[in-house]
């Protein structure tokens, strides 16, 4: 109920003109979804309201991270993504925040993404502001990935869902505008904390106002990847998000 049933979501969920490969996974389940081979977007096909749009909204301006620590990382890993690009023909592109940075620790990435020569984009602690900024700063112009995974939204601390689903729509409107030829995935938010608290209701309205705003677009799409992590009672096992925000490893 961790990586492995996220994956598998995620191969069913790309159209099946879009991307193929057979799953290596230890149990023999294979999957397989054709090469998508291309086309531009459409004005038709995309609808970006007015929710995304950067001004007066902090989630959809772009901005680089403060660099609170003062080492700079933050920066290096951007300017190392930069230069990872150039010269690679990834398929998949996977960016956003440390749910997708820690993706690559798994042994079923490993196993079904490192054959596409999929890059893996992800800081932890960004917000969408910050995906933003990177993605309008040399991360995808040397690229031409098939499918781009976007997984971010959970660290925009202090901001509404309706700015945070804006952010996300922005983040959007720019791989669509410099990879037109990409299916863009949105990974849903994960629910937050032991019990319920505001932060897990505050996912909960992005994700469903992320899916409204996604409904009429040919080129992107919405995964639900909950597999029902909070119990009954409201409370959710670290045996499922370790912190409480994050998957735990399934045993091999």
């Amino acid at each position: 109920m961790q990586f492995k049933y996220i994956v598998l979501l995620f191969l069913k969920s790309i159209p099946t003109n879009k991307l193929g490969w057979p799953c290596l996974e230890k149990r023999r389940l294979y999957v397989t979804v054709r090469l998508w081979s291309g086309g531009s977007v459409g004005s038709s096909s995309c609808r970006v309201t007015a929710m995304s749009c950067g001004d007066g909204n902090p989630a959809a301006t772009p901005t680089p991270c403060e660099d609170v620590q003062g080492d700079g990382r933050w920066m290096s890993m951007h300017n190392r993504f930069v230069s990872d690009s150039k010269g690679k023909e990834p398929e998949v592109l996977f960016v956003g925040d440390s749910l997708v940075q820690l993706l690559h620790e798994f042994e079923v990435w490993r196993k079904l993404f490192s054959p596409l020569h999929t890059l893996n984009f992800g800081i932890g602690g960004d917000a969408t502001q910050h995906v933003l900024w990177r993605l309008t700063n040399g991360e995808v112009d040397h690229i031409c990935p098939k499918v781009v995974v976007l997984w971010v939204g959970t660290n925009n601390h202090g901001h509404t869902p309706e700015q945070i689903c804006g952010g996300i729509m922005a983040i959007i409107n720019v791989i669509s505008q410099r990879l037109p030829q990409a299916h863009i995935l949105v990974l849903g938010l994960l629910p937050r904390g032991k019990s319920p608290n505001p932060l897990r209701d505050r996912n909960a309205r992005v994700n469903a106002l992320v899916q409204v705003e996604l409904a009429s677009l040919s080129f992107a799409s919405f995964l639900d990847v909950d597999p029902g992590f909070v119990q009954p009672d409201g409370s959710i096992s670290h045996q499922d998000l370790h912190d409480r925000t994050g998957l735990v490893q399934e045993e091999a």
